[in-house]
């Protein structure tokens, strides 16, 4: 069985992802894929780490993760999804290393599903608003408190992406930028869900209409229909089009609020994640997802 995992990032995808799969879930039963609601798994997933780290692994954690997936004989793909597999948020950038737990986390995961072929997804994000984002979700007093002293221009996803390479070299891993999810959605679900590149999906566009003006979906879905059979390529550049002339501003504008975030810090932090993301695409075995 393949087991993969979508670890997050913390606030880069808001179960959008989840809801998706849920949809397809007709289609995705017929391909021997079960993506659970993670109602259903993500506490239980959780004692089960837990019981593994303290007592350590044996058969019945498997036996139990899948009880709690409701998974059966014709399960060949599970898919959980969960972006406190690595941490809380407060552990999400810890002393300025992304994700410190995330070895760990995974050798465990690994263990428990056996033999099962683990695979993990994830998306990266800005640093300038990914920071404040997960601060915000702590209760610590100071962002000072989250970095402990490293600035943030030292922070970087290559670093955790290279030291999960590094312990898993045969994990399959697939990256993506959560601020290309718009252009690549398609993609990204289908990539998740083990679907061929032009498997018809439910909610191909969800995310497209939260952030576009209604009227300009409306001429959106007016052109596609005007245009059928389209490659994703020339649909990601049609969708481009259209979000630079309809986006929303107030949907995609993201709060930083922090003391001392200033405008040149977030335009040298955004820079940075540019540069970030080029060395993550030359990470060997890794697989990231581009529009």
């Amino acid at each position: 069985m393949q087991v993969v995992l979508h670890a997050g990032a913390h606030v880069t995808d808001e179960d959008r992802l989840v809801k998706c799969l849920l949809e397809n879930h007709e289609l995705l039963e017929r391909e021997g894929t079960l993506a659970p609601p993670p109602a259903l798994y993500r506490k239980e997933i959780r004692d089960i780490l837990n019981a593994a780290h303290q007592d350590g692994y044996t058969p019945q954690l498997r036996d139990r993760a899948l009880a709690a997936v409701q998974a059966d004989a014709q399960t060949e793909r599970l898919i959980l999804s969960n972006p406190g597999f690595f941490g809380t948020p407060k552990m999400a950038a810890s002393a300025g290393v992304l994700y410190s737990a995330a070895e760990m986390r995974l050798a465990t995961l690994s263990e428990i599903f056996g033999d099962d072929r683990v695979e993990l997804f994830l998306a990266t994000c800005n640093l300038a608003t990914f920071l404040p984002a997960i601060f915000r979700q702590t209760s610590l007093a100071s962002f000072a408190d989250l970095l402990r002293g490293v600035p943030p221009q030292n922070v970087r996803w290559s670093e955790m992406i290279q030291r999960v390479r590094t312990a898993f070299p045969d994990m399959p891993i697939t990256v993506w930028c959560n601020e290309d999810t718009p252009l690549i959605w398609a993609e990204v679900v289908r990539e998740l869900a083990g679907l061929e590149p032009r498997a018809t999906i439910k909610g191909e566009f969800a995310l497209l209409s939260e952030i576009m003006s209604e009227s300009g979906m409306k001429r959106f879905e007016t052109y596609l229909k005007s245009h059928p059979g389209m490659t994703e390529t020339q649909k990601r550049r049609v969708i481009a089009a259209f979000l630079d002339k309809f986006a929303e501003e107030d949907a995609i504008e993201e709060e930083l609020d922090l003391p001392g975030w200033t405008d040149d810090l977030v335009d040298e932090l955004t820079t940075l994640y540019d540069e970030d993301c080029d060395a993550i695409q030359h990470i060997p075995g890794v697989h990231v997802i581009t529009p």
